[in-house]
Order: C-alpha cells, then sequence, then structure tokens
C-alpha cells in the first residue's frame, strides 16, 4: 500500500520523526519509533537534514525501513532535492525502492550548511521540487504503477516565505501538482483559518488532491519563539496569551501548548479535513496525549 490509497480513507492520522544528531545514537528515534507505533498511526514520515549528505541520507532510508519492516506501518522518506545531482536523486530513489519504501516527500529544502559540514555544497540540478517530482515521474515511467513512487508534496497556507505573492505562490503549486504529485502536506499553521483560506483557494484552483494539515504542538516559550521566528507563522491572540502567561512555567506552557494543538486538531476534524500530520519532534508523550483526545472523534480506539 502507498500512502495515496490511504487517502481512501474519511480520515488519515499520521506522525513525523527527523534522525538524531550526530553526537546521539539512532537507537534513539528506534525507540521514539517504538513508543509512535503503539498509537497506530496511518504513516510515519521521517526528515531529511536540509544541507544533505550521505550520512543524512544513510540515517533516512535506515529510519524508514525500520518504520517498514519492524512495525508494518507505511514509511515516507522527506527528499530535499537542493543539493542533489539526478545521479545522486537516482541511487537514493534505488535505496528506497529496494526496501520497498514507495513513499517520498518531495521537497526543494533550504541551504543549512550547519545540518552537514562534512560535505561539499553541491550545486543543484533542480531548481524547484516540481523539477525533482518530473525527473521521478520521467525515470520510472516504464515501470508499472506497482512499482511506482507515491509523490507527496510540500504546500504553504500563509504563502512560501520566497513567493512574490499568494498568486504566484498557488501557480508553483499547480505545477507541483501538473508534474505528478499525488496529495500535499503542509507547513505548520497556528492559525486555522489560514488553513481554511488557503483550502478554498486550493479548490477554485483545481487542485482536488488531498491536503494533510500539519500540526506542530508547542511544549515550551524557547522552542515556540525559535518556531516563530523560523516559519513566521501567524500567532493567534489565545496562543500569544500563553507566551504571556507561561513564559518562564515549563510545564504550564507545555500543557497549554498540547491543549492549543489538540483543540487545532478538534477543530479541524470537526471541519472534515483530509487528515491530520503531527509534528512530534520525536517526542511520543506529546503524541500520545494529543492522540488520546482525538482518537474518539475518529471512532478510532485510543492506545
Amino acid at each position: 500500500m502507498n500512502t495515496a490509497d490511504l487517502f481512501k480513507k474519511q480520515f488519515v492520522f499520521s506522525f513525523e520523526v527527523y534522525p538524531p544528531k550526530k553526537t546521539a545514537p539512532i537507537e534513539v528515534v528506534y525507540r521514539a519509533i517504538d513508543d509512535l507505533s503503539k498509537l497506530a498511526p496511518d504513516y510515519i514520515s521521517v526528515t531529511y537534514g536540509a544541507g544533505g549528505g550521505a550520512a543524512t541520507a544513510t540515517a533516512t532510508v535506515k529510519i524508514a525501513d525500520y518504520i517498514k519492516s519492524t512495525h508494518d506501518i507505511e514509511a515516507v522518506a522527506h527528499i530535499p532535492s537542493i543539493n542533489l545531482t539526478r545521479d545522486q536523486a537516482s541511487s537514493l530513489l534505488a535505496r528506497l525502492q529496494d526496501r520497498n519504501i514507495m513513499n517520498i516527500l518531495a521537497l526543494r529544502g533550504d541551504r543549512r550548511p550547519e545540518d552537514d559540514t562534512s560535505t561539499q555544497q553541491q550545486p543543484s540540478e533542480f531548481r524547484y521540487a516540481s523539477d525533482l517530482v518530473s525527473y521521478i515521474k520521467q525515470i520510472e515511467a516504464a515501470n508499472p504503477p506497482s512499482k511506482q513512487f507515491n509523490i507527496i508534496g510540500a504546500c504553504y497556507p500563509e504563502v512560501h516565505p520566497e513567493a512574490k505573492d499568494a498568486e504566484s505562490d498557488l501557480a508553483n503549486l499547480e505545477t507541483k501538482v501538473e508534474a505528478g504529485t499525488t496529495q500535499l502536506l503542509t507547513q505548520l499553521f497556528f492559525d486555522n483559518a489560514a488553513y481554511y483560506r488557503f483550502l478554498e483557494k486550493a479548490r477554485t484552483a483545481n487542485i482536488n488532491i488531498p491536503i494533510q494539515a500539519g500540526i506542530l504542538p508547542l511544549i515550551s516559550a524557547r522552542q515556540g519563539a525559535f518556531i516563530i521566528k523560523l516559519c513566521n507563522p501567524t500567532v493567534p491572540a489565545k496562543l500569544q496569551a500563553i507566551f504571556d502567561k507561561y513564559a518562564d512555567d515549563d510545564k504550564s506552557f507545555r500543557a497549554a501548548g498540547i491543549d492549543y494543538a489538540t483543540t487545532q486538531i478538534v477543530d479541524l476534524i470537526e471541519q472534515k479535513v483530509d487528515g491530520i500530520h503531527l509534528y512530534t519532534m520525536n517526542n511520543p508523550e506529546t503524541a500520545t496525549t494529543i492522540t488520546k483526545a482525538v482518537y474518539p472523534l475518529l471512532n478510532r480506539t485510543s492506545p
């Protein structure tokens, strides 16, 4: 099965994990996956360091393989194309295919050399994520459907930071879909109204593939401030009030942040969105708290 088949269900609930830092063993994320697997997600995605590098690619493949082979859960491997050559992309895809990992999240990615300083930065042969999508479809054109990748794309409810404006950002998204993307996953957001506005514009533009909402629970004021600076999402008054009240109280901030994310998800479920993708930050405890709260709304057995 691939994730495109999963979206034949009424609602998809999934998680994201990331490879551990170089100073930590890979077993750290394996243990997190072991706990997350008990929550029976529809799939788990694995990020790929934006700086690129062979070590990062190997970790992503190994973790995705662990998800698939050990827990029989669909795995999605992130592939940021910014530092990949065509040969490198082909090699990475072949490694995934050998392990029967047929779902990928095709990204352009951001240049952040600090993610992997051990390798020389490569000039990109893919200017946009849509170029990577087109290349994948091209090299596997002769394959039967069962041997073709399901390609997920990223989208930005509040406009990509490098886009000229919302209209050009939407046009770029259309190009990505036309290239062969079968579903979309949003960047994190804290204002559901922004997601609903984006969804309406996408449907008006005849982008009719599933668009899963990406949600990140904030568990500390420091983490939240970093995320907001990095991604520049709208901060609604209710969330700002959490920062103002609990900036120096980590325990209370965590409880309020989890409650805020849960409330977001409940509203999204009630509005019958295509699915939720929870950015877990490798924290199964937070994911468990939220999952237990929302699974009854989906007629799923709580873990």
